[in-house]
């Protein structure tokens, strides 16, 4: 009974990993007017990132193991209405130092969201549709980066970062009402029990797999943390091209999952997992060429376009891909191993964006980020290679 009201409850559950990657993302898109209003450096600022994702990262398999008995429903809606209240609240904070604490409590409630809203998708669907209806409700990620990515920073630009972190609190707690208006009663994912995080723990290959978002995290945040300054201070963008950058990485960022969408069952999901991750390899390697070499004008906004398209492409698609992999791989522990790949997720941010700050302070420019970021997704390649030879073999 509960399986034929999915459609409804998939949209809602989509629109609130929208609310949440706008939240997440609010930073990033308002780096440049939230370090100057707050008159500290953007290496500076950019560490409410690491501050938030290591929140999230330590929060989410606690969380998971504290709440997993109540019902969906409810603790969807009250994380999202967490979420909100926290992001209007921070809004109002007059300093650096008074922001970060409100920053880190806030999002612990996309701590919960994330993973739940996941594992519930999984009770909602019959077992052969599971696949296409978890990236169609991380399909939330990528609308995020199309339109609250460039939504962050426009409104930034224009009216300030406290506007920015006000639209989030808007959209979060309207998520929080479809939600509770969609998701039906008796929602309730196999409790997180003990023996679930010893399955999940102690299976090198299934920690193998989880381990991989937290390397390919870790390479994509230590650049995409820095975007705005880049494009202001690399490429001498204006507010307008700054958001059009946003908004042009958040429209093949969508592109890329709706592929992701329709064609995950039919190649696997571990095969979708390291086409994403090549992709974002790709881009990587072609950063360089952003520099600008003494161009001005329209064309280093151009020439940053065109690279942007393979990481967007493979950015949001390569954790929806992980998503379905992980859930595939072991339905006992299915749980316990997306509670852990949401805390990976934000382990890597932290780690990305704090190294990332420190090697812009220590170089004292952008140069050396593409290739940091190089190195962790090459070792996260290799680690997914691993990953799947190992199912292979479980399998045969």
């Amino acid at each position: 009974m509960i399986r034929s009201d999915w459609t409804s409850a998939g949209r809602a559950l989509m629109f609130g990993n929208f609310a949440i990657g706008c939240g997440v993302m609010v930073v990033a898109g308002s780096l440049n007017d939230l370090s100057g209003s707050l008159k500290v450096a953007p290496a500076v600022a950019g560490q409410l990132i690491t501050a938030a994702a290591v929140a999230m990262g330590a929060g989410a398999p606690l969380l998971a193991g504290l709440l997993g008995g109540f019902d969906r429903r409810r603790l969807l809606t009250v994380a999202l209405l967490w979420y909100g209240l926290g992001h209007a609240a921070a809004a109002t904070m007059p300093s650096l130092a008074a922001l970060l604490p409100v920053r880190a409590l806030s999002v612990l409630g996309a701590a919960v969201y994330t993973p739940q809203a996941a594992a519930s998708i999984n009770v909602l669907v019959p077992a052969e549709q599971r696949g296409r209806a978890m990236t169609f409700v991380f399909l939330g990620w990528s609308l995020a980066s199309v339109l609250g990515m460039p939504m962050s920073g426009f409104v930034a630009e224009t009216f300030g970062w406290r506007w920015a972190f006000a639209v989030v609190a808007v959209l979060a707690c309207g998520a929080a009402a479809a939600v509770w208006a969609t998701v039906p009663d008796g929602v309730r994912p196999p409790a997180l029990s003990l023996k679930s995080w010893r399955g999940a723990l102690g299976n090198p290959w299934l920690m193998g797999m989880v381990a991989v978002t937290a390397l390919s995290a870790s390479g994509q945040f230590t650049l995409f943390s820095y975007f705005a300054p880049y494009y202001r201070q690399v490429l001498g963008a204006d507010a307008t091209s700054v958001t059009f950058l946003f908004f042009w990485f958040g429209a093949f960022g969508l592109i890329g999952n709706v592929l992701l969408t329709r064609r995950i069952d039919r190649l696997g999901a571990a095969r979708c997992v390291n086409i994403s991750l090549s992709c974002m390899v790709l881009a990587l390697l072609l950063w360089p060429l952003t520099a600008g070499n003494g161009h001005s004008g329209a064309w280093p906004v151009a020439v940053m376009a065109m690279v942007l398209v393979p990481w967007a492409l493979g950015c949001f698609s390569s954790n929806s891909a992980q998503q379905a992999r992980l859930s595939q791989s072991d339905p006992s522990v299915a749980p316990a191993l997306l509670a852990l790949n949401t805390s990976a997720m934000y382990v890597g941010q932290a780690i990305g964006a704090g190294g990332g700050g420190l090697l812009l302070a220590a170089a004292g420019g952008f140069a050396p980020l593409p290739y940091a970021a190089v190195g962790w997704m090459a070792l996260a390649i290799a680690l997914s290679l691993w990953a799947a030879r190992q199912a292979g073999v479980r399998r045969g």
